[in-house]
């Protein structure tokens, strides 16, 4: 079963290569645009900038300029943790293009963000004449009508919206960037429609947590990926406690908060009974006062009571996941989440970053319903959440993600996709090399894409045993580890770690060593198999190997009796060799004599 699974995946690799290969060849092909922006122009724009560029966040907006100046389309994911300043680098890029007389349009998930990143835009776009405007719910269908006809005309530089902006009548004028901000709110369809926008214009795509699919683009050199992972000056991690529900705990978290002059969110995701919630919150807590939002209130009032939240005219705001996106009060530091064990990984750090966003200690409580009631993937989440709790975490938490959900289907509109089959590794591997054969002009092998490396046997135990490392997680991350290792430093460097952590090497353990330093030494030559004993070393070369044919021969010549051919593919060598240091060195010696210098 395991050998038909890995046919059929390698399979369709192959037809994922080559769909990926035609979009990323007509990406090449096709010139973008490149643009120029006077360097005055820019620093003056950039000086205005009100903090201090984090080194992260200088290199990102490097590498989007270095892109956006190239004639391809670029396309590039930055991915920066909540609070991290991705927005600044989408300020200079949208900088960048408006000033050379190009639409940009700025893809946002919901409303609220729409409204906060018009605020922001506006605020540091004010010096410059770029019209800015937004589509969103917040206006009537007239403006609405009104803004599209100028986007049409040119008229508009820079259009801020949800997914309205990619519908199929709204028509640009002279469209040159996208912005796509918090990608993984987007569904794939939406998606599918910005692909085929990507080989026409440049694209970046902003998130705090890159789904496993974007991630694994983004790790397959298919996208191009910046990743922002100082945290700005005086900013703390959020401090996260995972527990069951309990009154006491709430009603202690939302005093400490409030007799601090702080706010809090608390995340309720039940429209229906929200209201109860705010009466329940308000008996436990008579000091504070309490008010709610959700996205089916009418615009005015769920504007009207953000609004009032901002000016902090009441302290606890219950609230569903609207809240997830963009939204930022730097007073509210406390958030408690209920039933935090429905949430994605990506939602529940979206969520935890709406607090700690100034320069205090903030607090996230994720309650939940009790073990009884939790899937295994949801105990995964939230161990996940709760251990990565530092500053920056976004990038961990999605190769997290990776692993919980699978890597999603690469082209199709699988979001959490089919690579549960024969896993994650191999799958990019035999993607890889898939790729690799077609860009060479060849098909790809469906057999040979399986291969493992050599088989190396020294007739000594070579294992990790129990009693040295109990823990059987710890011993297949080291196995792992010590089989991926690519060069001989690289080995010794893990030798000194395990020497480190866990004491002086076993016996087996340096065999495990010898045997991969063997492999090392006789992949290159295209040896797939080695055999030692104490009276024969027997090895076999694959149909091409990397040998001095002349050498071997003259070897064979000069040592008739140590030395023996069989066949076009084994060689075999005769010789008294009780220890393994006499058998790695008389491997070395065969090895060093017969390839090609």
């Amino acid at each position: 079963r395991w050998e038909k699974a890995k046919r059929k995946a390698a399979e369709k690799v192959h037809d994922v290569a080559a769909e990926l290969l035609d979009i990323y060849a007509q990406r090449e092909a096709q010139p973008g645009y490149a643009f120029n922006t006077p360097e005055e122009a820019y620093q003056r724009f950039a000086s205005s900038f009100p903090f201090e560029e984090t080194p992260d966040q200088q290199t990102a907006i490097e590498a989007v300029l270095k892109d956006m100046h190239a004639s391809r389309p670029m396309d590039r994911l930055v991915c920066g943790d909540v609070g991290f300043g991705k927005t600044e680098v989408a300020m200079r890029a949208a900088f960048v293009a408006a000033y050379d007389g190009k639409q940009v349009a700025i893809l946002v998930p919901t409303t609220l963000l729409a409204q906060q990143h018009y605020e922001n835009f506006r605020n540091r776009f004010s010096d410059w004449p770029v019209r800015i405007e937004v589509l969103s719910r917040f206006q009537t269908a007239k403006q609405q009508k009104a803004i599209l006809a100028d986007l049409k005309a040119g008229q508009v530089d820079l259009i801020i919206g949800t997914h309205k902006l990619i519908q199929k009548d709204v028509e640009y004028s002279n469209i040159g960037l996208i912005i796509i901000d918090e990608e993984h709110r987007f569904g794939v369809r939406q998606k599918e429609q910005l692909k085929k926008l990507r080989t026409q214009v440049d694209v970046l795509t902003m998130t705090a947590t890159p789904i496993p699919r974007t991630l694994n683009m983004a790790m397959n050199d298919l996208r191009d990926l910046s990743i922002i992972a100082t945290p700005p000056a005086k900013r703390l991690a959020v401090q996260t406690f995972v527990q069951d529900w309990n009154e006491d705990v709430v009603r202690e978290a939302c005093l400490r908060e409030i007799r601090r002059g702080g706010q809090i969110y608390l995340l309720y995701n039940h429209v229906d009974k929200i209201e109860k919630m705010v009466s329940d919150v308000q008996a436990l807590i008579p000091e504070a006062k309490v008010d709610y939002a959700h996205g089916q209130m009418n615009e005015k009032e769920l504007e009207s009571v953000m609004e009032n939240f901002y000016h902090r005219r009441f302290n606890i705001l219950v609230c569903t996941t609207i809240i997830e996106t963009g939204i930022d009060i730097p007073t509210a530091n406390t958030i408690l989440i209920h039933r935090a064990d429905k949430f994605g990984l990506a939602q529940l750090h979206q969520l935890r970053g709406r607090v700690g966003r100034s320069h205090h200690r903030a607090y996230a409580y994720l309650f939940t319903a009790g073990k009884s009631l939790m899937s295994k993937d949801a105990e995964k989440r939230l161990t996940a959440i709760a251990k990565h709790n530092t500053l920056g975490a976004g990038f961990m938490l999605a190769s997290h993600d990776l692993e919980i959900r699978g890597a999603g289907e690469l082209l199709g509109d699988g979001q959490s996709g089919q690579i549960q089959e024969v896993g994650f590794g191999l799958y990019n591997e035999l993607l890889e090399r898939a790729v690799k054969a077609l860009k060479s002009g060849k098909q790809p092998e469906l057999n040979t894409t399986l291969h493992t490396g050599s088989e190396v046997d020294l007739g000594f135990p070579a294992l990790i045993p129990e009693d040295y490392l109990p823990d059987i997680h710890t011993r297949l991350v080291f196995y792992k580890r010590i089989a991926s290792a690519e060069s001989t430093s690289a080995l010794r460097e893990l030798e000194v770690e395990m020497i480190d952590r866990f004491g002086l090497l076993p016996q087996q353990v340096k065999h495990l060593f010898a045997v991969t330093q063997i492999k090392l030494l006789i992949e290159p030559i295209g040896i797939t198999k080695l055999d030692a004993s104490e009276g024969m070393i027997r090895i076999v070369f694959n149909s091409q190997p990397n040998i001095d044919v002349l050498k071997m021969i003259q070897l064979i010549q000069a040592y008739p009796k140590n030395y023996q051919l069989k066949g076009q593919t084994e060689l075999k060598f005769f010789d008294t060799m009780p220890s393994i240091e006499e058998r790695i060195s008389a491997i070395e010696l065969m090895i060093n004599s017969i390839k090609q210098d």
